[in-house]
């Protein structure tokens, strides 16, 4: 019994993780402006790879491979956040049509 459950969740968080994977990718396809590319993938990128780990962390019980993977999940969540940071500094100081994209009041 306690083999379905687990085989259920990693299959849960493995199925959603593919589909913020796919959602991502639409998104970064349909908005036209680059910071909302960025926005979609960086939310995309989070939540697929949380999801995607943490279903493999399931299906490997409590081991040392669960540790590596949470180590992985750690250092994405603090290298993907400062790289589109940097990548939208980037956009922001060297973007001249940067005022067309922007709604003013």
């Amino acid at each position: 019994m306690m083999e379905w459950i687990q085989f259920g969740a990693t299959a849960f968080f493995l199925i959603f993780g593919i589909l913020c994977f796919i959602l991502e990718v639409i998104g970064v396809f349909r908005f036209g402006f680059v910071m909302n590319r960025m926005h979609a993938a960086g939310i995309g990128d989070t939540l697929g790879l949380f999801c995607m780990i943490m279903g493999l962390m399931i299906s490997a019980g409590i081991s040392m491979t669960s540790l590596k993977l949470l180590l992985l999940i750690l250092f994405m969540w603090f290298t993907s956040p400062v790289s589109t940071h940097f990548l939208s500094q980037i956009e922001y100081y060297t973007n001249e049509q940067l005022y067309d994209f922007v709604k003013r009041k």
